[in-house]
């Protein structure tokens, strides 16, 4: 069957959601975060795209482009390999990072673009990993009109600076591409540490790479200890058929 064709946008502006492969962590200390923004601003100029507004999260991330020449479809074959390249090298893994194919949607007016762009900067609060937008680090709220990555003529061609950050600071039940793990939650750096005392590990690729009854009884302690079985297979990366069978062990 053939691929289906992106919806274009008029304004040649895409929302753009990119997550780890089985639900998996795709950032794991703030190195990586860094690295990501990194290639965004190699590829920034190369690849002839404007960034309007941005939000890494643990296990996914939000972007919203200008696009120029260069399909979107091209664009991600430069940035995501070479984040992967990175991230596998680091952590002595081998194989796919991201869920593939990332997802798109067109955005048509400006109203819609300033809802996008609140609703990706919110993603930390709806999270529950914050309360404010400005307190999330990998975000292109804090210092918007500053941040050297962000074009934001754009915005501020039909919205002053005041407007803007008003708006995105207000509460509201916003909608935009939801990835299903983006609810309330518990503390997810809570968690990751219940996750690497029981276990002895550091990162997800030690995990996933313990041996079977090791991993199994990490599972089966992690849950005792109160991380569900759907949250420790975005954690880690491992299928919940098999976490669930260590768990009902």
């Amino acid at each position: 069957m053939a691929t289906p064709k992106r919806k274009i946008s008029p304004l040649d502006i895409y929302h753009i959601t990119i997550r780890g492969i089985n639900k998996q962590d795709i950032f794991e200390d703030a190195a990586d975060f860094e690295k990501f923004l990194e290639i965004l601003r190699k590829y920034e100029s190369i690849c002839d795209f404007k960034l309007l507004s941005y939000c890494l999260m643990t296990n996914h991330l939000h972007l919203v482009l200008k696009v120029g020449e260069m399909p979107l479809g091209r664009i991600f074959q430069h940035i995501s390999p070479s984040y992967v390249y990175y991230y596998n090298q680091k952590y002595s893994r081998v194989g796919s990072l991201f869920q593939s194919p990332f997802k798109s949607r067109p955005i048509n007016n400006e109203n819609q673009l300033l809802t996008v762009i609140r609703y990706v900067h919110q993603n930390p609060v709806k999270a529950g990993i914050c309360k404010k937008p400005k307190e999330y680090k990998y975000s292109s709220f804090r210092n918007y009109y500053a941040n050297e990555l962000i074009d934001a003529s754009f915005v501020q061609s039909f919205v002053s600076r005041k407007d803007f950050i008003s708006f995105n600071c207000t509460p509201n039940n916003d909608h935009c591409m939801d990835i299903d793990d983006e609810r309330p939650r518990l503390n997810d750096e809570k968690a990751k540490e219940i996750m690497y005392n029981i276990s002895g590990c550091h990162n997800v690729t030690q995990f996933q790479a313990l041996e079977k009854d090791k991993r199994d009884r990490a599972l089966r302690e992690m849950w005792k200890a109160g991380i569900s079985m759907s949250r420790a297979n975005r954690m880690t990366g491992i299928s919940y058929g098999v976490i669930r069978k260590a768990v009902k062990f």
